[in-house]
C-alpha cells in the first residue's frame, strides 16, 4: 500500500488558549475521510509530536465535516506569556501534523494520482 503525507488528502488549521493547543484536520474529499479517521489517532499523533506534548490528547470526530480535531494540553511550554518556544501560539503544529504518513488503499491512491499528488517516496534498500 502505498503512503502519503497527511498533507495530500487533508488541509489543517491550529490555535491555542493558554498551554492548550488544537488541530483541525479536514478532509480534502469525504472519501478521505475513514483513512483519517483509522490513521490519525491519539497514539500515532502522539508518537509523530514526540516531547512536544505532555499532557493527555483528545481526539474529536466531525463525520459532517470530514473532519477531526485534536486537543493537546499541555503542549505550548505554558503558554504564550510563560513560553520560551519560538511558536508559543502552537501555529507550527497545523504543518507539523500535515507531515504524518498515511497508508492509502489503491482507489483512494488513484484519486490523489489523478489530482497530482505523489506518494512518498520510499527509501532504497541494497
Amino acid at each position: 500500500m502505498p503512503s502519503y503525507y497527511l498533507r495530500e488528502l487533508a488541509h489543517a488549521r491550529s490555535g491555542d488558549k493558554g498551554d492548550t493547543s488544537n488541530i483541525g484536520v479536514i478532509a480534502y474529499r469525504p472519501e478521505f475521510y475513514s483513512l483519517i479517521v483509522s490513521q490519525v489517532t491519539v497514539d500515532r499523533v502522539r508518537a509523530h509530536f514526540r516531547s512536544l506534548v505532555k499532557g493527555p490528547i483528545t481526539r474529536y470526530e466531525l463525520p459532517r465535516f470530514s473532519a477531526i480535531n485534536l486537543v493537546m494540553e499541555q503542549s505550548l511550554g505554558g503558554g504564550v506569556t510563560r513560553s520560551l518556544s519560538l511558536d508559543p501560539h502552537g501555529k507550527s503544529y497545523s504543518a507539523l501534523i500535515l507531515t504524518m504518513p498515511i497508508e492509502v488503499d489503491d482507489a483512494n491512491a488513484l484519486l490523489l494520482s489523478a489530482a497530482g499528488r505523489k506518494p512518498i517516496a520510499r527509501e532504497r534498500t541494497s
